[in-house]
């Protein structure tokens, strides 16, 4: 059975946003419709708006309506709602988190949360310090008594280099110590990510040939087909890298390249991660062995959609919508085996997957015209949003002549299972609640992260632009030009 959180409260900060709207509220709503949260359960809103408890409460309701996965049940939110709570103020105000100390320590009676309090940090991270300084100032970081505890998520982009992500760093851990520091990263709740375990370590079929002398190269790819309209504030000068590679790819790369844990416990995971992010280098030189793009105009289906540029963002802004970087893992498992991350906005379709291609087999005992259709055999793990697996090979195509040709074995998660995978934050926020880390980074992990992909970064800072690419398509050309160099070509989900 799976476990349920004990008495705790939950304090988001920048709850008027499109996460908490979106993913936290309703992923709070769905435990409890599991029953996963205690009847002494505490949700705590902050933010600048003029309400009351009941108007933040409406507004929850609201939100879970419209995006909760379990189903709205009023018996259900009319249990949950007894513990909604709101505290008005600014981030720099002494005045509202004072409050907001009152108001928790009044649900340690009303509502029996026992002083375990988790502060969710969904806001810009140059708000981190401001926040983290008022938790300190008014002791709400620190536990009550031996059986109480407190903890702090943090959302990414966690710094936006090496040098800031170290001293983002040591103002947390200042203030709350590293084991109640929860960074977050959505893609390691996701049920498909955590599969990459089980498929690996709970079946002896893989284990041979997850190596060199089995492996030609790995591709790692997060594409999305939407832009960035309205995201101007938040996306320009972060970029596609910093966004997505440095957390969500680098940590893909680490789960399947990593050796096997002695056992599934947060510090035994986290040790072989650690131990991937280690051995990771860069192939160089670097300006050929990286791309990195700006979409414009173009089609995406049957849409006309407009460029980057038309869409709020500077006419001189160099943040890259699309990046692509080549790595090594120096390991004996991996030695010589490229691993290549892209990510992108408006391609050609929005998938997320892990492609683990083989080497072609060493003799083939046909001529060309048998083969011509006959590509490299490969594992592909779908992480979004068709969730399964793929196992692609070479067969004879019925007939009376001897023709090769590619087909497919699918494992599909929609068929194979009827219970419904609960979503990623629903998993992440229990864990919270519950001291459970094995799923998020400790900072060892994000600094090793940034010290890979720091080098790229400065690089392409001395280049210009990014290439432009059409909306639409798979990213620039320089993208194709770096695998072509190889040999290789980057698949076409």
């Amino acid at each position: 059975m799976p476990q349920i959180a004990g008495p705790s409260a939950l304090v988001i900060f920048g709850v008027t946003g499109d996460l908490s709207r979106r993913k936290l509220m309703p992923a709070v709503y769905d435990l409890a419709n599991r029953g996963l949260l205690p009847p002494s359960f505490a949700l705590v809103g902050f933010a600048r708006r003029e309400w009351s408890h009941e108007d933040f409460a409406a507004t929850v309701k609201e939100a879970v309506k419209e995006n909760c996965r379990t189903g709205f049940r009023e018996e259900m939110w009319n249990r949950l709602a007894k513990g909604i709570r709101f505290v008005e103020g600014s981030f720099e105000d002494d005045a509202a988190f004072d409050t907001l100390n009152e108001t928790l320590t009044a649900l340690d009676h009303e509502r029996g949360t026992d002083g375990n309090y988790a502060f969710y940090l969904a806001i810009p991270p140059k708000a981190f310090p401001t926040v983290l300084n008022q938790l300190r100032r008014t002791d709400m970081a620190e536990p009550t008594g031996p059986d109480s505890w407190r903890r702090v998520v943090i959302e990414k982009p966690f710094g936006h280099d090496l040098e800031s992500a170290k001293e983002l760093n040591a103002l947390v851990n200042s203030v709350f110590p590293e084991e109640s520091v929860f960074r977050i990263d959505h893609y390691l709740g996701k049920e498909t990510v955590q599969n990459i375990l089980a498929l690996r370590f709970a079946n002896q079929l893989f284990e041979p040939v997850w190596n060199a002398q089995s492996i030609d190269h790995v591709q790692i790819t997060m594409a999305e087909d939407i832009g960035l309209g309205g995201r101007a504030g938040y996306y320009d000068g972060i970029g596609a890298a910093r966004d997505v590679i440095q957390n969500h790819l680098l940590q893909l790369l680490a789960l399947v390249a990593m050796e096997e844990p002695i056992s599934f416990s947060s510090h035994q995971l986290q040790t072989e991660k650690i131990k991937v992010l280690s051995s990771v280098r860069n192939i160089e030189p670097i300006p050929e062995n990286s791309a990195r793009g700006q979409y414009g105009p173009g089609w995406q289906g049957s849409e006309e959609v407009v460029g980057l540029l038309d869409e709020g963002f500077s006419p001189t802004s160099t943040t890259e919508t699309f990046a692509a970087i080549a790595v090594e893992v120096d390991t004996r498992r991996w030695a010589g085996v490229p691993f290549y991350l892209r990510t992108g906005k408006r391609l050609g379709r929005r998938v997320t997957e892990i492609a683990l291609v083989f080497k072609r087999a060493p003799h083939l005992p046909f001529d060309d015209s048998m083969t011509q259709e006959l590509g490299q055999n490969a594992l592909v793990i779908r992480i979004q949003p068709d969730e399964g697996v793929t196992l692609r090979f070479g067969s004879k195509v019925p007939g009376t002549s001897m023709e090769v040709r590619d087909v497919n074995m699918d494992f599909s998660y929609g068929e194979a299972f009827t219970v419904s995978s609960p979503e990623a934050y629903e998993r992440l926020l229990l864990d919270v609640l519950l001291g459970e880390p094995s799923l998020f980074p400790v900072n060892e992990e994000v600094e090793l992260s940034w010290q890979i992909l720091d080098p790229v970064l400065d690089q392409w800072a001395s280049s210009g632009k990014p290439e432009k690419y059409e909306a639409g398509t798979w990213g620039p050309k320089s993208a194709d030009q770096m695998m072509a160099r190889t040999g290789r070509a980057w698949r076409r989900p």
